[in-house]
């Protein structure tokens, strides 16, 4: 065997050969060529072959074989065989570089002439058997190449199978996928389709919704304009109505004032039947009236009707024209009766004188029956009809909160104590310190008797919580009204007119509370109405004091000086109420209960019989009270009735005892004084703006 490097250098020799430096195509079958096709070089003997022969042939290297002799025992001849080549391949190497250096010229020209005519190749048996072991070898190596060319060939096909069946599969895949993505396409469209049919639809219905409501609304607005029209021409023709009513009214109102003026006129008197002089006051004043109501009437000749504040107007001068016809009777009568009795007074007087000397009184009831010519006995009739109406409505009252009076469970007895609390509390403190409290305090009711919830202490309460509690509130409150006039007002007189403040806003937002508390007010003292009950048949007299207001307590029916006391206060409070609005209030015009209310309680006491002690009281209360407001709106009217209240003192004097001077005393100065001085002071306790804004 071949040493390793001998080997190596056998492998290069044959690189370096020509058949070495063959490319090897190995698609020439594919294209139906010889596999040597591609060498292009020439293949036949070296131009130094001649040299190698004789270079071979000489006898130095004859003795040394280039190819060593095969032994038998050679187990490898094919690696002999390379291994000689590769020596006889650098011996001819050697060879060709020897003949190089002895004839540089030749090899010169042997190199530069590559285009020499083919030579013949003369090769030893050795050469030849080698040249066939190579070509044998290559064969073998090319059956192996194209067997393991095959193989791979094989294992080429099935990789592209393998590969093209893969590629088919994920084509499938691909197709699959594209086709789930374009059935998804499909669906999202299809399904955005929908959406936006169902929202074009729901858009449609929702544009028909909207049509409809708004046809509808027009519709609606349609009705309602025809009803405001309808309306409208109702109020219009309503309108018509009144005001013609109030026309013939105001027409019928004028010509009863003109008749009445005619009687004032002092021509249409003799001197005989009546005092001219007394009565030219009288007739001026009825000419002033007559015209105001003119100039009422001119307006309404201008086109349009009398309105609400003109019949008023009318009204209240044919009450004071009514109130002069009463004053000139009254003259009338009082000169018909001093006249005649002019001499008999003074025979009178003289006797009067001599019976001081004898010591002896007249008796009252002698001149009891001389005074008490043409008076009343009783309220006139239409007064006691409005008594009696608001007694029945009170009692209505009282009936209609039953069940909240009279409480059948825990819960309701309890509401109704905070009820009577929430109505009764505030009222208890009202007092004439500052005006912001009074206001405070009249919110509080106010907001009580609306439905609002009310904190008391600590606690919410409203009449909203019953349905009958609205009603029980109103009673309690008016109730507890009259009570501060009865209890506070008798004992502090400045009191009423903060307590008449707030009563007359609450009268004028809820007109409930102010028939109530005039009810009440009635009820406890019935000369507010005026009116004197009679005693009936069969009553005692403490029953009959009851009637007349007096108050019955553990002692029993209390005594002359506390009623007057008590009825002192109830007069105050109602003249103050009379005077006094509310001072925030959003509605012009006098208090809901004003001073024409006054001047007729006035003017009926003056024609009604005096009582002994009440008369004089509630009088001298009623006028210090509500004297100086009665002036200023009735001027020269207010200082007739004032002399006419003169004369009724002589009456009430008549009939009062010895022991109740004390009342008729003072209304005789207060008279006196006002006349004299044709001044009545503003009374006590009168709220100036001032005290609003404290």
């Amino acid at each position: 065997m071949l040493p390793g490097s001998l080997r190596w250098r056998t492998l290069e020799a044959l690189k370096l050969s020509p058949k070495g430096k063959i490319k090897y195509d190995p698609h020439w079958a594919e294209r139906g060529e010889d596999i040597m096709t591609g060498y292009r070089e020439f293949t036949g003997l070296s131009p130094q072959s001649g040299a190698i022969l004789d270079h071979i042939n000489s006898p130095s290297n004859l003795q040394k074989s280039v190819f060593p002799i095969w032994s038998p025992a050679d187990s490898s001849p094919g690696l002999s065989a390379e291994t000689s080549i590769s020596s006889t391949k650098s011996s001819i190497s050697d060879l060709d570089d020897e003949a190089t250096d002895e004839n540089p010229e030749e090899g010169d020209s042997i190199i530069s002439s590559p285009t020499s005519p083919p030579s013949i190749s003369i090769l030893s048996p050795k050469a030849m058997e080698m040249a066939d072991c190579i070509i044998k070898f290559e064969k073998k190596q090319r059956e192996k190449a194209q067997m393991a060319l095959r193989l791979r060939e094989e294992i080429q096909k099935k990789m592209v199978a393998e590969v093209a069946r893969s590629e088919s599969e994920q084509l499938k895949r691909f197709e699959e996928l594209m086709e789930l993505k374009q059935r998804q396409e499909h669906q999202a469209m299809r399904d955005m389709m929908d959406r936006e049919a169902k929202e074009s639809i729901g858009r449609q219905e929702k544009l028909k919704e909207e049509h409809r409501h708004r046809v509808k609304v027009i519709n609606l607005r349609l009705r309602e304009a025809a009803q405001q029209r309808l309306r409208q021409a109702e109020l219009e023709r309503q309108r018509q109505v009144e005001g013609r009513e109030r026309l013939r009214n105001l027409n019928s109102i004028q010509e009863e004032i003109l008749q009445l003026n005619q009687q004032l006129d002092p021509s249409t008197q003799s001197k005989k039947d009546a005092p001219l002089a007394s009565l030219s006051s009288l007739s001026t004043r009825g000419n002033q009236l007559c015209s105001q109501v003119s100039e009422v009437v001119r307006r309404t000749t201008e086109g349009e009707f009398p309105s609400v504040e003109d019949i008023g107007v009318a009204e209240r001068a044919l009450q004071d024209m009514r109130a002069l016809i009463q004053l000139m009777q009254l003259e009338v009568a009082r000169f018909l009766q001093v006249q005649p009795e002019a001499q008999k007074a003074e025979v009178e007087l003289a006797q009067a004188k001599a019976q001081k000397k004898a010591k002896i009184v007249p008796r009252t009831a002698e001149l009891n029956t001389s005074l008490y010519t043409g008076l009343q006995g009783s309220a006139k009739d239409g007064t006691l009809k409005w008594y009696k109406e608001l007694e029945e409505k009170a009692e209505q009252y009282a009936q209609a909160f039953q069940d909240l009076s009279r409480p059948a469970n825990p819960q309701t007895k309890k509401l109704r104590q905070e009820l009577q609390k929430a109505a009764t509390i505030p009222v208890g403190q009202i007092t004439s310190q500052t005006g912001s409290q009074v206001k405070d305090i009249y919110e509080k009711i106010d907001q009580l008797l609306s439905g609002q919830p009310l904190v008391l202490e600590g606690r919410s309460v409203s009449t909203s919580l019953h349905p009958q509690g609205q009603k029980f509130t109103f009673y309690k409150l008016a109730e507890k009204f009259v009570k501060q006039g009865e209890e506070e007002v008798a004992s502090h007189f400045e009191a009423a007119f903060p307590i008449a403040a707030v009563a007359s806003g609450i009268w004028e937002q809820h007109p409930e509370v102010g028939e109530l508390l005039l009810a009440h007010l009635y009820r406890k003292c019935p000369y507010v109405v005026p009116h004197y009950p009679g005693m009936k048949k069969g009553m005692t007299v403490e029953d009959y004091r009851k009637v007349l207001g007096y108050r019955d307590d553990s002692f029993g029916v209390e005594d002359d000086e506390s009623f007057m006391k008590r009825m002192s206060g109830v007069i105050r409070l109602y003249a103050a109420i009379m005077q006094q609005k509310w001072p925030y209030s959003s509605k012009p015009g006098p208090p809901p209960h004003g001073l024409n209310h006054g001047w007729r309680w006035l003017a009926q006491m003056l024609n009604m019989e005096p009582v002994s002690g009440i008369t004089a009281t509630l009088i001298f209360e009623f006028l210090e009270v509500c004297g100086n407001a009665l002036h200023s709106q009735y001027r020269d009217q207010f200082w007739l009735i004032l002399l006419l209240n003169e004369e009724y003192i002589l009456r009430i004097e008549a009939v009062t005892n010895s022991g109740d001077m004390g009342s008729v005393i003072r209304l005789k100065q207060f008279t006196e004084a006002a006349l004299k001085s044709r001044h009545i002071s503003p009374p006590r306790g009168q709220l100036s703006s001032a005290f609003w804004r404290s």
